[in-house]
């Protein structure tokens, strides 16, 4: 198996569709996907490609936030959803994945990555409920948690809002 992580092309449009409607037991993530895109709302797709075999073996799909610090706006994009064919789970093509896209982001200069998800997993990238604490957010709680891409901690101050794109809260009107 030889695996190449990177950004996704229009080439791997149908792929990541076909990904997440195999991956996901309703097609509510798929449909998340083609509304952030045509919302104007993805930020970066990552995908990991089973060259071998032709297939797409997983993608991280991080889109846009409105976040505020204080009163100003934060660049931040939430990382949703992560998915991987069960047949390369338990192989490091999430966390390739995932590192790989918070690389490209922190290079961007974004300032914070939200995620709603399994703390345990998710630690490993410095992702941590506490940074995500106090941000407004339906999401709000032990699974939501943020990561720092700045390379510094956190800056003190209060935090304002932590809003998803529009599409999500299409995705909580479909479940």
């Amino acid at each position: 198996m030889t695996l190449t992580v990177r950004p996704a092309g229009a080439g791997d449009v149908a792929g990541i569709d076909r990904l997440m409607r195999q991956n996901f037991a309703a097609p509510a993530e798929a449909e998340l996907l083609m509304r952030l895109c045509l919302d104007g709302d993805m930020v970066l797709a990552m995908v990991a490609a089973d060259e071998a075999g032709g297939t797409l073996a997983g993608a991280a799909i991080f889109s846009r936030m409105h976040v505020e610090l204080d009163g100003d706006p934060v660049a931040a994009v939430a990382l949703a959803p992560l998915a991987v064919l069960p047949e390369y789970r338990r192989q490091g093509v999430g966390e390739a994945l995932v590192s790989a896209g918070l690389e490209q982001l922190s290079r961007a200069g974004l300032g914070l990555c939200f995620v709603l998800g399994d703390p345990a997993y998710y630690a490993r990238f410095g992702f941590k409920a506490e940074t995500a604490a106090g941000f407004d957010s339906p999401y709000a709680g032990d699974h939501f948690m943020a990561a720092v891409l700045t390379g510094r901690p956190m800056p003190p101050g209060v935090r304002g809002v932590a809003a998803h794109a529009p599409a999500f809260a299409a995705l909580g009107e479909d479940a």
